[in-house]
């Protein structure tokens, strides 16, 4: 008895050791050899309430998307058919990626060994790419809307389904590549999280990272800057027409440019960053406090996307206060409910507007130029 209690002792002293020869024996890369010390027992402690807080918050802003979405049949258009494919990928990150984290983090060490470490890795990285890509698609069909010179049919959602599904093709895209050989899924930082496995040296992975970095992050940035300024650029012309009226509306535009360009950078680029450094800086430059942190900011997206893509769509908020209230569908253009639910909600009248088309009444009346302003906007 006394023999057997001292075998005990020594294997649960030995696990962590013993599972690590095993793990490597079999080809199970659940701990690089070259990673830093873990987190402590506080620092593992804290990262558990804030992706519980993630958690918690991410599924419940998106999922009052999803509901009030569903309820409203105003809100069934092309453009907002993005907007959903944004909360679709950010809740299915809360559903299928955070809680595996939270949970780990709870216990100090990965749980669910090597194959759902790279299921994990390979569906954050999924539904992160979908929801940027999806995010800067958003901002170009907003600047390619102001420039058509005719309503938008609302009723056509070819582009809007085209659209949808090139941003999870895309996504697979680079996803599945470390299935097949282009770099790996592994375990990052302390251990309780897996994505790409920064830290390897070889020349494909350092070339994945690469082409990650520039195609799955830095290219939605440009693209977001390039068309939300253009957008700022048409809604300045428009001040030197209507004062008052569009010089609001260049406020609320800048505000929200301002917002979601930098929502954007905090979220996402510390991540971009560590992971470069992690790939290119000498070996243990990253810390587990410096890994983790940007892990925990990429997925509080899921909490700030919905957030902002609801306070900022004047056409959602209204919605979404209507469903708060347990009231009706409110009008479109939430002054004249007259209008009908069926009239493209991104067409707003002159004080709302953005692109400029002048016309002559006709040619009575060849003198006197008449100044429209058609939106096909909303921010």
């Amino acid at each position: 008895m006394v023999v057997y209690i001292w075998s005990l002792n020594i294997s649960s002293k030995d696990t962590s050791a013993l599972n690590q020869s095993g793990n490597v024996s079999s080809g199970d890369l659940l701990e690089p050899h070259d990673s830093p010390p873990g987190l402590s027992r506080t620092g593992h402690t804290v990262t558990a309430v804030c992706l519980g807080a993630i958690l918690l918050l991410g599924c419940l802003n998106n999922l009052f998307v999803l509901l009030v979405f569903a309820r409203f049949r105003s809100l069934w258009t092309p453009i907002n058919l993005i907007l959903l494919n944004i909360s679709v990928s950010d809740i299915l990150v809360c559903l299928f990626g955070t809680p595996f984290s939270f949970a780990s983090s709870l216990y100090g060490k990965w749980l669910l060994g090597h194959h759902g470490c790279k299921w994990y890795g390979f569906a954050n990285s999924l539904f992160g790419i979908v929801s940027l890509m999806s995010l800067s698609i958003l901002s170009y069909e907003r600047y390619a809307a102001l420039l058509r010179a005719t309503k938008a049919d609302v009723s056509d959602f070819r582009r809007a389904w085209l659209c949808v599904a090139g941003s999870w093709l895309y996504s697979l895209l680079w996803t599945l590549p470390p299935f097949l050989g282009w770099s790996n899924y592994g375990p990052e930082g302390p251990g309780t999280t897996c994505s790409v496995q920064w830290h390897l040296r070889s020349t494909s992975s350092i070339s994945y990272v690469m082409c990650l970095f520039i195609f799955c992050l830095l290219l939605p940035l440009v693209l977001m800057i390039f068309c939300y300024g253009k957008i700022l650029l048409l809604i300045k012309g428009v001040t030197k027409i209507n004062l008052l009226t569009a010089q609001r509306r260049e406020n609320h535009i800048l505000l929200m440019v301002v917002t979601m360009v930098s929502c954007y950078l905090l979220c996402w680029m510390p991540y971009g960053v560590v992971a470069l450094l992690a790939t290119f800086g000498r070996t243990g430059l990253i810390t587990p406090v410096t890994s983790i942190v940007p892990s925990v900011l990429a997925k509080s997206s899921t909490v700030v996307n919905p957030v902002i893509y609801v306070l900022f769509n004047n056409q959602f908020y209204r919605c979404f206060v209507a469903f708060l209230k347990c009231q009706g569908e409110p009008s479109v253009h939430g002054q004249n409910p007259q209008h009908s639910s069926k009239e493209d909600p991104h067409v707003f009248r002159p004080c709302d507007g953005a692109s400029i088309h002048r016309s002559a009444e006709g040619p009575q009346k060849k003198e006197q130029h008449s100044l429209s302003l058609v939106v096909h906007y909303t921010p």
